[in-house]
């Protein structure tokens, strides 16, 4: 493992860690569903300040998906919305040393797992589905996340637009704040004529499940999407959607690596496999949880020198993060299961001297121009679609 390397992947891990770390899971709190803080103090509050990164925009999703308990909801009236759930944000990198160091301007696109328990996975539904911004057929994607990309709910100011329309606006938006600059982004899709800038994509997955088809594996690689899989060989949600049974194992295998079925699930990418049970800190167990854990992947990066190389902590990240919300550390280290919460829950005393969860600021659901440049995209992809169609 190139140092570097390792350092560049666990900063991105870290900005997906972001999104679980500041999203309110608690349904008894009536902001349920959304991020904990704003977006101006956001990397501030997870003590991410030095980063020189800014939030551009958070991400909002309609709950109304094909993924079961996917969503948080709360138990409460609903305060913020009904209908929304926090995705992630757009991040955009504003420190001028930082920039000159990666060569370019980079701008992150963070998108969250589920924070709720992993049993939602097993209940995928094994339906493949052809998107609606690609004019090839036999291009598929999971219904499920399809659905949590591209629905959304008109009567839900916060899921008015689509993820993907929200994401699409934001970077055309970037790209012409910054004209002139060498930019790099890191983003879930890109289709025939949304990346007309030709901006180089990377994307950096950790213990994700398979999205799509061969066919939709192939149209990331023709369109020069590079990306990293990281994983848990323990760990079960990057197998499905598509478990088989143990004798179909070695049939399933044999279809992804030599046909072209437009019904076979396939990871994108090339996979980086880490395997917990190699690092001294961390206890056997089998709380499917643990081997899902982004923190504990993040540990294991910090240790993996290579195949067959001894685990040794590369930068010393703190071990006590593997124990922030599940319980994976021997206990010799004495650090406590699921220790990482807000002071007093976030209770707070008033002036009557009584406890009371006290109000957030509203979060700007959509900014005013996302029209204005979603718009740009979509007519730049429909004249790439027409020019295509007349050649």
């Amino acid at each position: 493992m190139n140092s570097h390397l390792r350092r560049e992947i666990i900063r991105y891990g870290e900005f997906a860690q972001a999104c679980y770390d500041s999203f309110d899971f608690d349904p008894h709190s009536k902001y349920c569903g959304s991020c904990k803080y704003q977006g101006s103090r956001f990397f501030e509050k997870l003590g991410m300040a030095d980063r020189g990164y800014q939030i551009s925009r958070y991400l909002y999703a309609t709950s109304d998906i094909n993924l079961p308990n996917f969503f948080q909801k709360s138990k409460l009236s609903s305060v913020w919305s009904t209908h929304a759930n926090w995705m992630g944000y757009v991040a955009v990198c504003t420190d001028e040393d930082q920039v000159k160091r990666l060569g370019r301007r980079d701008v992150v696109v963070s998108w969250r797992g589920t924070v709720t328990y992993l049993e939602w996975i097993y209940d995928l539904k094994d339906i493949l589905h052809s998107p609606n911004f690609t004019d090839d057929p036999s291009i598929k994607m999971e219904l499920g996340f399809y659905d949590l990309y591209t629905k959304k709910e008109s009567n839900c100011n916060y899921c008015s637009f689509s993820a993907r329309e929200q994401v699409l606006a934001e970077i055309k938006r970037l790209v012409e704040y910054y004209d002139g600059e060498e930019l790099k982004l890191g983003l879930n899709l890109v289709n025939d004529g949304e990346n007309t800038d030709k901006i180089p994509i990377t994307v950096y997955s950790f213990a994700g499940p398979r999205v799509g088809n061969l066919k939709f594996k192939e149209r990331c690689e023709e369109l020069g999407v590079k990306v990293l899989r990281v994983i848990n060989v323990h760990d079960k949600v990057p197998t499905v959607p598509g478990i088989f049974a143990n004798e179909k194992l070695q049939f399933q295998k044999y279809l992804e690596e030599t046909i072209s079925f437009p019904w076979s699930y396939a990871h994108v990418g090339v996979e980086l496999a880490l395997d917990h049970s190699h690092s001294p800190f961390l206890k056997p167990t089998n709380d499917p949880g643990c081997a899902h854990n982004l923190e504990a992947h993040l540990h294991l990066l910090d240790g993996y020198h290579g195949k067959g190389r001894r685990f040794c902590l590369a930068n010393k990240r703190d071990i006590a993060l593997v124990n922030k919300d599940c319980n994976f550390l021997k206990r010799e280290y004495g650090v406590p299961p699921h220790w990482r919460q807000d002071e007093n829950k976030g209770m707070v005393r008033n002036s009557d001297g009584r406890w009371v969860l006290p109000e957030r600021p509203r979060v700007e659901a959509h900014p005013y121009d996302i029209s204005h440049h979603l718009q740009k995209v979509l007519k730049i992809a429909s004249g790439s679609s027409q020019l295509k169609g007349a050649q």
